[in-house]
């Protein structure tokens, strides 16, 4: 469903998840700096980060996605920058994130040493 090369940015402040098409629109330009029919999909969290909303332009007009957990917390992926409002991610990490799975970097592999 998601199409292959497309651009997708993670709104890192928490909205009002009751907002809809115009007002994720305005944030999209107000915060994200972007166009919201771009073609790029914005992802936004709710303050609980129990539930996001997706908002994207399918060529005819806008779409937006709504997801709730049933457990635990989705995870915003932390900004390069301290200043960002959002976090451009890559496909496979939007895969994860909408998978609930933490999308930050695998913790480092343990090995174990042989002592002859």
């Amino acid at each position: 469903m998601i199409p292959h090369g497309v651009e997708v940015f993670v709104g890192l402040e928490p909205i009002d998840l009751r907002w809809s098409f115009d007002r994720l629109a305005g944030i999209v330009e107000e915060r994200i700096g972007r166009g919201a029919r771009s073609g790029a999909l914005f992802i936004f969290f709710g303050k609980h980060r129990t539930a996001l909303k997706v908002l994207f332009f399918d060529g005819s007009g806008m779409v937006v996605f709504y997801k709730r957990l049933d457990r635990s917390t989705f995870k915003v992926p932390e900004p390069l920058d301290a200043r960002a409002t959002s976090v451009a991610i890559d496909e496979r990490a939007l895969e994860a994130l909408l998978d609930g799975i933490d999308v930050e970097a695998p913790a480092p592999k343990r090995t174990r040493s042989i002592v002859h």
